[in-house]
């Protein structure tokens, strides 16, 4: 048998033409090749001839008698296939032929049944190899008739015409001449089906035997056309296998969703998905493969992750318990089905938005709980620095307000981790992500002074014995705020006011660090944002040099002359709002104070020095923003040899005015509290809160009050205390709390009109930037570029942007175009 097919290569040449002469007697000639052909079938080759079997055929061919051997070897290729051949197949079948529609239920056992299929599998595998072989043999026989014959009368070849009998002779044939039975093809879709299932269920199946009978079905088509999409693969096996996979696993998704967990089902859809993929490698057709993954897909995920992700064990309850790898399933999972990963990004939205809601709630509960301690001055010592010496009241909005910017971004840095790790840095989850976050910190009304707050204790003690890193890390958190806020004018404006403080009563730790912020800003929003957050720190550079050259002025002076240190503010530059404790204080900022001699003969001094330096500048004094050190003497006591107790006081420029009218008084003389306000004109709520600290406060109690109380009432009077001790020299005296740092109610409505007063300047100056350009434009292209323009400080009001153009059009900077199709301005020059 191999002998005649090797042969095959042999170069043959056909015999000259009338090489016997005469007619060609068909039926000898045809008796050689039947008997020779029965010989290749029964696998009996090797005493054949294969120069003598060709020179027969191509006899036949040649004498026009071609369609009569194309029809006998068709007829005899047909009826040993039917009576020879399908009687072996049809024998290994057994049971299976029972029932084709319930395979499961023809045997009784799993294993019985992968035996008998495995049995039925091999043998038409081994009849499908023989015919393929002997087909070859026969082929290389009737070369001459598939050269001239077949090509002269567009027949199939041999070869492709033996394989159609092959389709209808076995695989489409039936058992009986039953109508209900199956056929073999259906019979051995079945088997073909069922090996899978139990190679699913865990079973172990002869893959290879599986793969050599798909190779069949791929070889063979549905017609003589050949045509691709005609295989019997596709249209038979692959079919059903696709319906009866997705029947599988709908049922199995419903099934571990009531059984398992979210990361379980995630661990088995993914394991699901590799063993498709590698079954159709090592079973199927790997031309299978995008198709049973496009099905497992979507009956494990598609129609499924909604349910999956919001399972008790979902991707809250992953992300509440740090399950990442699960959590990166759940997004593998996702995007195999849905580029947007929407239901994914619905989910963990809300999760972010949710625990935004929780953290502003917390924070509001904070501010409102009652404080943790009493208030009382702070006093410093020579002998230790490091302590504070009275317990300071506990702000607890303050407080709050640092909460809620340190647990934000410890949100953000949460779901950073969780978009790195688990989502893989996808840029549609990192979107998701930030416009989430940014939700939350929007949604929050007093975000901007919180995230202004935040940077202000992080200046005046966060970056404390710090390294250059660890600043640049405390820095880049707040930006990373800023970056999330949408109205950056209310940041800028409570910046203002923060660093203002900070810089003026040098509370900062690092000014190097405050320029670092500064560049900060300047880079992600622009020079507009920090131009007089820069003329703040030119005035102070200024203030000093100014300070440091009138001192050089009066060094020949008095050396007991009071010494004096000045900031010159540029006005419209800095806040001075910020140091009004109450509005009440100075409500027109016009109140003269009534300075001691000595120092007013200062104060004198230095104006007049300033008028010499520049022109037509004229200096306001901010005494309420000013502070003073000055030495206190005590009578001395028992057991200090005489000498008088001396203390060096710091305290707030009031506290000053009112501790030097005592330096006139005699012993024991009083003081009522409308003679102390008659005398220095300090705005009473000012004067009754340093009063408070001189006379209440147990630690700096350097005047006596009469009646002794908490409060300073009208007719309440005041005496130097000549029996005040502390043990330290130094002693700070600390305002009583006029306020929090964050605003009350009536503070913020205040500015918030301010805030909305800027805004409708911008609005107008940016509308008026944009139609002198443009010349004319419809309102509603007008309204659209306005909002893209301010976008990068504010979110503009629709209403706001409308009433702006309304009163440009009053005072003549547009007009209406009355011809226009669409509402329309034009620019007046």
């Amino acid at each position: 048998m191999a002998s005649l097919a090797g042969r095959g290569k042999t170069k043959i040449r056909a015999p000259r033409r009338g090489l016997n002469g005469g007619d060609v007697d068909f039926d000898q000639h045809w008796s050689v090749l039947e008997k020779a052909f029965v010989e290749v079938f029964t696998k009996n080759a090797s005493i054949l001839s294969f120069e003598e079997l060709y020179r027969n055929a191509y006899k036949i061919v040649l004498k026009k008698q071609g369609a009569d051997l194309y029809n006998r070897t068709v007829q005899f290729v047909e009826k040993w296939l039917s009576e020879t051949i399908r009687a072996r197949v049809v024998q290994k079948l057994g049971n299976l032929a029972r029932s084709n529609d319930n395979l499961s239920r023809s045997l009784g056992t799993s294993s019985e049944r992968r035996v008998a299929g495995e049995g039925f599998l091999a043998e038409l595998k081994l009849a499908y190899s023989d015919h393929k072989t002997c087909m070859a043999m026969v082929t290389d026989v009737l070369m001459y008739m598939d050269r001239v014959y077949c090509a002269d009368q567009r027949q199939p070849s041999i070869y492709n015409k033996s394989m159609g009998c092959f389709r209808e002779q076995i695989l489409r044939s039936r058992i009986t001449t039953d109508d209900d039975m199956a056929d073999l093809l259906s019979i051995l879709n079945s088997v073909i089906l069922d090996q899978v299932q139990m190679d699913r269920d865990g079973v172990a199946i002869d893959k290879h035997l599986i793969k050599s009978n798909v190779y069949m079905l791929e070889a063979l088509y549905m017609t003589e056309q050949e045509l691709e999409e005609e295989k019997l693969y596709l249209r038979f096996f692959e079919e059903q296998f696709l319906q009866t996979s997705a029947e599988f696993y709908r049922q199995e998704a419903d099934r571990l969703l009531k059984e398992t967990d979210a990361g379980t089902y995630c661990r088995h859809a993914k394991s699901r998905l590799d063993e498709e993929s590698d079954r159709c490698r090592s079973t199927l057709s790997e031309g299978t493969a995008p198709k049973i993954q496009a099905v497992v897909e979507a009956e494990l995920i598609q129609n499924r992750i909604k349910a999956l992700i919001d399972m008790d064990s979902g991707v809250r309850y992953m992300i509440d318990n740090d399950k990442l790898a699960d959590l990166g399933l759940v997004f593998d999972l996702q995007r195999r089905v849905d580029a947007k990963k929407a239901e994914l990004t619905r989910a963990v939205q809300g999760i972010v938005r949710e625990m935004g809601e929780d953290i502003a709630k917390a924070v509001i509960t904070a501010a409102q709980a009652p404080p943790a301690a009493l208030t009382a001055a702070p006093e410093e010592g020579e002998g230790d620095k490091s302590k504070a010496g009275a317990t300071r009241q506990v702000n607890q909005q303050t407080v709050a307000a640092l909460k809620w910017a340190e647990d934000t971004l410890t949100l953000k840095d949460r779901f950073d981790k969780i978009c790195k790790d688990a989502f893989l840095d996808d840029q549609v989850m990192s979107t998701a992500l930030t416009k989430s976050m940014a939700e939350n910190i929007n949604s929050f009304p007093r975000s901007s002074e919180y995230i202004s707050l935040f940077i202000d204790e992080n200046m005046k003690k966060g970056v404390k014995n710090r390294t250059e890193k660890e600043v640049d890390v405390t820095l880049d958190k707040a930006i990373v705020l800023l970056r999330y806020l949408q109205d950056k004018d209310i940041f800028e404006t409570y910046y203002k006011k923060h660093l203002c403080k900070r810089l003026l009563l040098s509370k900062s730790q690092s000014l190097d660090v405050e320029k670092q912020m500064i560049m900060r800003m300047k880079i992600e929003l622009g020079n507009n944002f920090t131009t007089k957050l820069e003329i703040m720190f030119k005035d102070m550079t200024l203030s000093e040099e100014l300070t440091n050259n009138y001192r050089k002025r009066l060094a020949d002076a008095d050396p007991k002359r009071i010494d004096l240190s000045v900031n010159v503010l540029t006005k419209m530059s800095w806040p001075l709002e910020a140091f009004k404790a109450n509005a009440e204080d100075d409500p027109d900022g016009k109140v003269s104070i009534i300075y001691a001699p000595e120092v007013e003969r200062v104060k004198n001094g230095f104006e007049s020095f300033y008028a010499s330096q520049y022109t037509g500048r004229k200096l306001t004094w901010q005494t309420n923003m000013g502070d003073a050190d000055i030495k206190a003497t005590f009578a001395a006591k028992s057991g200090t040899n005489g000498k008088p107790r001396v203390h060096d006081i710091n305290c707030s420029s009031y506290a000053m005015l009112v501790l030097l009218l005592f330096n006139d008084t005699t012993p024991g003389a009083t003081l009522t509290l409308e003679e102390i306000q008659a005398k220095t004109n300090i705005p009473i709520n000012a004067l009754c809160r340093n009063l408070q600290s001189l006379a209440v406060a147990p630690k700096t109690r350097f005047l006596v009050k009469e009646p002794m109380s908490r409060d300073v009432k009208p007719g309440d009077r005041f005496s130097f205390n000549e029996n005040f001790t502390s043990k330290f020299t130094r002693i700070k005296v600390g305002v009583v709390s006029a306020g929090n740092k964050v605003e009350s109610d009536k503070e913020r409505k205040e500015t918030e009109k301010k805030n909305d007063d800027n805004r409708s300047f911008a609005i107008e100056a940016a509308v008026v930037r944009i139609m002198k350009s443009r010349k004319e434009l419809s309102h509603a292209q007008l309204l659209q570029q306005t909002i893209e323009v301010l976008s990068h400080q504010f979110k503009p009001d629709v209403n706001m942007i409308k009433k702006r153009i309304e009163s440009l059009i009053e005072r003549e900077y547009l007009e209406r175009i009355e011809e226009a199709a669409v509402p329309s301005y034009r620019y007046l020059a």
